[in-house]
């Protein structure tokens, strides 16, 4: 169990040299998006994942699951299933990390970066880095579960 903290943007550009970057592909999938109750795939792991409720500060925990429960799982899952490859970043001289995700399928060429923080004075006290661009950490319509819905 822990406390997930972070920030939203939408990027008004992308980092120089992306490919440098580790990166995932993740598929995930929503069983329920009040609360959330997420299932996600990311390389050749798999997660099921429950979020409470609030915009930029909410409980989050994470249980692992295996392929056979994830395929299972998806097929139960309502709405659109969101494809994205995630790159991480380092920021603030690596002390922080963004989260780039770019989407794919339904919601191809969106964007959207996320920075996930230790505490709410460390989020309050960010400076955004300038290829960022707005913030919509409480826009929820930039949150995934609604994705999902669209």
């Amino acid at each position: 169990m822990g406390m997930e903290i972070e920030k939203k943007f939408i990027p008004k550009e992308l980092p120089k040299n992306l490919a440098q970057f580790e990166h995932h592909k993740i598929e995930q999938a929503y069983l329920n998006t009040a609360p959330v109750v997420r299932i996600r795939k990311q390389d050749n792991e798999y997660y099921l994942t429950y979020k409470g409720g609030g915009m930029m500060a909410r409980e989050e925990y994470n249980l692992p699951l295996n392929a056979e429960s994830y395929q299972h799982l998806r097929e139960k899952a309502d709405g659109n299933i969101i494809t994205k490859t995630r790159y991480l970043i380092p920021i603030n001289d690596g002390n922080l990390t963004a989260e780039l995700d770019i989407f794919e399928n339904k919601f191809s060429g969106m964007l959207l970066v996320e920075v996930e923080f230790d505490s709410v004075e460390q989020a309050d006290a960010f400076q955004k880095p300038d290829w960022f661009g707005d913030e919509v950490t409480h826009d929820k319509m930039y949150h995934n579960s609604y994705l999902s819905k669209l």
